[in-house]
């Protein structure tokens, strides 16, 4: 009975292209490893080249677009067709801050101000030298940026608005599709283009999950050798993906209200404790002064900075790679931000996806970097080193062994990864099932399948190698480019929306005595 559910709720098309994909890329890098990736790696390269100046723009726009209407009257518009919020502030904010942030919190936020610290990016001029003291905000600032406000603002901050209204208010299907509803009304339920969008916003959130899952596997392993003396091998990796896929498994069954919500409050409590020890028993005071100074050159040069154009090659790699990774995530972290902020109001929703986050996000980069960039100025190549020769996980290390209780430290930021690994996958999974069903409650197995093909092709991706997996998070800034174009109408649907909605809950009015003028164009419906 409940497999005879399942298929009916199923929207066939778009599951199995999306899953087609999949099976075509894990084939195709089994047999033609080289073949593979250099086809990707071409297209990455094509994208960023014709479509980087326009994800800029995006990216700009969406939260500039997003600030006005949060402090106009229309942030007091409430989503959802509801009086009040259905989740408290604290888990509602956890869930979202954890799932947006997710692995990167640990793999880049040591690891990236250092790279800017010992190779000043071009945004910041010519005038200031590596590893110099002006370095060190310069660095920060351009991390700032990679997470920064834009950034945030394309995983819900406006694009929830429509979703939630087309879900919410007209009933369709809670889809990435509803993104066009403004555009081609409830057409959009049925027709191809829904479908193809749905595959493509689908298959950037399940590439970059099974990416982030594979290079868990290589990292952990890499810090379990490092920690325990356990053999760094293809073992140790997939039976840290299959242990990660046995408790994401768990946590799927419970739904939202408990295993998302029970992991994204311990994430908060971790991190909390963690960059609470770091401040009073590390470079405390340096990490503030670091804060506020990179903080001043973000704010000030944060139009200069987001619209540089001056170096493709650099900024393909480092600028533009985080802010396709962003938007190629941007419809189904929307999705879930849509799903929790029911009750909530725009200027909320905004406040918190777009700026809450975004200012999280920097003090945590600042927390753990900042520390790195301490003690790589007072003893040079202790983090630099590391890094240089092991990758991400051995910057965390590095730094957190020069801390009191290193070794514990380390062992608690190790924790620290798999809860949020385990907590984006699990949120992934969960919105990639609502995509694919409709549901804002998906049935178990659906979200219990993904869960798991996601595991199996991380493990497949680690057995092919490393660079199958390279492959595959570049594959997500591919898919930026169509998502990209989905995006673009919500600049200007979604205040349409918030005005028709202000004018429903008696927040403005349209100047006619007795008569409402409904603005948003629905003939489109019929």
């Amino acid at each position: 009975m409940k497999t005879k559910l399942v298929k009916e709720k199923l929207d066939w098309p778009v599951f199995l292209i999306s899953a087609g994909v999949l099976v075509i890329f894990v084939i195709m890098s089994a047999f033609f490893t080289g073949g593979t990736a250099k086809f990707v790696q071409q297209s990455f390269e094509i994208s960023i080249k014709y479509f980087g100046a326009f994800w800029q723009l995006l990216l700009l726009a969406t939260f500039f677009i997003g600030l006005v209407i949060a402090i106009s009257k229309y942030g007091k518009v409430r989503l959802g067709n509801v009086d009040k919020p259905e989740m408290s502030y604290f888990k509602w904010a956890a869930i979202v801050v954890t799932s947006g942030l997710g692995a990167g919190a640990i793999f880049w936020a040591a690891a990236e101000p250092m790279y800017y610290f010992l190779d000043v990016p071009p945004t910041m001029g010519d005038g200031i030298k590596n590893k110099s003291a002006e370095a060190v905000p310069a660095a920060m600032a351009q991390s700032f940026t990679s997470w920064g406000f834009t950034a945030w603002a394309v995983y819900g901050a406006i694009s929830g608005i429509v979703i939630m209204y087309a879900h919410y208010n007209k009933g369709l299907k809670m889809r990435p599709r509803t993104l066009l509803y403004p555009v081609f009304g409830a057409k959009i339920e049925n027709n191809k283009i829904g479908s193809l969008t749905d595959v493509f916003c689908i298959l950037g959130a399940v590439a970059g999950t099974i990416g982030t899952i594979g290079f868990f596997g290589f990292q952990f392993s890499f810090w379990l050798h490092s920690i325990l003396g356990v053999p760094d091998n293809l073992v140790t990796q997939i039976v840290a993906v299959g242990g990660l896929t046995v408790l994401v498994t768990i946590s799927a069954v419970t739904g939202i209200n408990k295993g998302i919500q029970f992991l994204s409050t311990l994430n908060i409590w971790l991190a909390l404790a963690i960059g609470a020890f770091i401040l009073l028993f590390g470079p405390g005071h340096f990490i503030i002064d670091t804060f506020i100074s990179s903080y001043g050159t973000y704010i000030s040069d944060f139009v200069k900075i987001g619209t540089f154009r001056g170096d493709d090659e650099w900024a393909g790699a480092w600028m533009l790679f985080f802010f396709g990774w962003f938007i190629g995530y941007g419809p189904l972290m929307a999705i879930l931000v849509a799903r929790v902020s029911r009750g909530r109001t725009i200027r909320e929703i905004f406040f918190l996806v777009s700026v809450v986050a975004a200012l999280v996000s920097h003090f945590w980069f600042t927390i753990l970097g900042g520390s790195g960039l301490f003690y790589e100025q007072q003893h040079n190549g202790s983090v630099s080193g590391p890094l240089a020769d092991n990758g991400l996980p051995a910057a965390v290390i590095a730094l957190a062994n020069q801390l009191p209780l290193g070794d514990v430290l380390v062992f608690a930021i190790l924790i620290l990864t798999f809860v949020f690994v385990i907590t984006t996958a699990d949120s992934m999974s969960y919105s990639i099932s609502m995509a694919v069903t409709g549901e804002g409650n998906p049935p178990k197995l659906i979200r219990l399948f993904w869960v798991i093909i996601m595991g199996v092709i991380s493990v497949i991706l680690i057995n092919i190698g490393e660079g199958s997996i390279d492959a595959l998070q570049s594959f997500i800034v591919v898919t930026a480019v169509p998502i990209s174009i989905i995006m673009l109408p919500v600049l200007w649907t979604a205040p349409k929306i918030a005005h028709v909605l202000a004018i429903e809950q008696g927040i403005t009015s349209t100047h006619k005595k007795g008569q409402q003028v409904v603005v948003f164009e629905e003939s489109k419906e019929e």
